[in-house]
C-alpha cells in the first residue's frame, strides 16, 4: 500500500459483508477478533447483510456497541426455503427496523440481501420471486435502499425492481451488462463491484465498471467470499477491499485513495450512516 493510500484509507467503506457466517469461527478469536483487526486497519464503515429473518437478529446483535458496524437485514433468495411465509417475514424485518428507530441507534441501513438466483435448478423461483417483492414493498414503506443479489437472472431482477419506482438501492457484485447498469442508474440505483473485478478471467466486469457514473460507483468484498487477487481463494475480510479499490481504480484512471473517498462518498449518500 502507498503511503498516499494509507492517508486516506480510514475512508473505506465496505457495502458488503457476511461476518455472521459460520467460516469466521475458524479464525483466532472469531469474527470479533477480525473485525477489531479490520477496523484498526484502515476500514471505517461495513455495512453487516444478513440472509434470514433469524440471521437479521444475529447480523443486528453484532452491530450494537461496535463503531462502523450496521446492519441489512432480510431474506436471501436461497434461503426463502427457511422461512414460514412471506409476510411473517415481513412482520418480523418491520418489527426490528421500528425497534431500531425507535431506540435511536439507527444501525439498520438497508433492506438485504434480497433478490433471485438462478444458478441452481433445486430452488423454488416462485418463492423467491414473492420474498423479493415483499422485500421491496418494506423498502416502499420504510423508505430504506435494497441490497440486491442476482446471479444469473438479470431480466427478472431488473423487470422486477422497475415495478417498484419508488425504491432505490444497489446491485450488490454487478455481474450484469453495461446496458442494464445504465437503465439501473437511470432509475436511481447504484452499482457495487466486489473482488471479482480482480480476477484475470473477468475483463468483462472490468469493462462495465469503467462505464458505470463515478456518483454511482460502490465497493465491496462479499466476505467471506470473492477474496481479490492476490487472496484468491483465501477467507475474504473487508481490510482486502483495498486491492479491489487499486483495480476498480486503474480501470478508471483514478488512484486507490480517489476511488476510497469516492465510494465511500457514494455509500453515505446512499445508506445515510448516522455514526454509531
Amino acid at each position: 500500500m502507498t503511503e498516499e493510500a494509507k492517508e486516506g484509507f480510514g475512508f473505506i467503506t465496505d457495502t458488503h459483508a457476511h461476518y455472521t457466517d459460520q467460516s469466521f469461527s475458524e479464525y483466532p478469536g472469531g469474527a470479533d477478533a477480525l473485525l477489531d483487526e479490520v477496523f484498526k486497519n484502515g476500514v471505517g464503515r461495513i455495512i453487516n447483510v444478513s440472509v434470514s429473518t433469524a440471521n437479521s437478529a444475529v447480523v443486528y446483535a453484532q452491530s450494537l456497541g461496535r463503531s462502523g458496524l450496521y446492519a441489512a437485514v432480510g431474506v436471501h433468495p436461497t434461503e426463502t426455503s427457511g422461512e414460514v411465509s412471506p409476510g411473517h417475514s415481513a412482520l418480523i424485518l418491520s418489527g426490528m427496523i421500528d425497534a431500531d428507530r425507535s431506540s435511536g441507534r439507527n444501525l439498520i441501513v438497508a433492506i438485504g440481501e434480497t433478490g433471485l438466483d438462478y444458478h441452481y435448478d433445486d430452488t423454488d423461483r416462485e418463492a423467491q420471486k414473492e420474498y423479493f417483492e415483499m422485500q421491496l414493498c418494506l423498502a416502499e414503506s420504510t423508505g430504506l435502499p435494497v441490497i440486491v443479489h442476482d446471479r444469473d437472472a438479470h431480466g427478472d431482477c431488473f423487470e422486477t425492481v422497475i415495478r417498484h419506482p419508488g425504491v432505490t438501492g444497489v446491485f450488490h457484485s454487478y455481474s450484469g451488462s453495461a446496458e442494464m447498469a445504465a437503465e439501473l442508474v437511470r432509475r436511481g440505483w447504484y452499482i457495487s463491484f466486489s473482488g471479482v473485478v480482480t480476477f484475470k478471467n473477468a475483463p468483462r466486469v472490468r469493462a462495465v465498471a469503467a462505464s458505470v457514473p463515478a456518483d454511482r460507483l460502490l465497493l465491496e468484498t462479499d466476505a467471506p467470499y470473492l477474496a481479490p487477487e492476490p487472496f484468491r481463494g483465501r477467507r475474504n475480510r473487508s481490510d482486502y477491499i483495498f486491492r479491489t479499490a487499486e483495480v476498480l481504480g486503474s480501470v478508471r484512471a483514478m488512484s486507490p485513495d480517489e476511488m476510497i473517498r469516492l465510494t465511500s462518498f457514494n455509500a453515505a449518500r446512499l445508506f445515510r450512516f448516522r455514526d454509531n
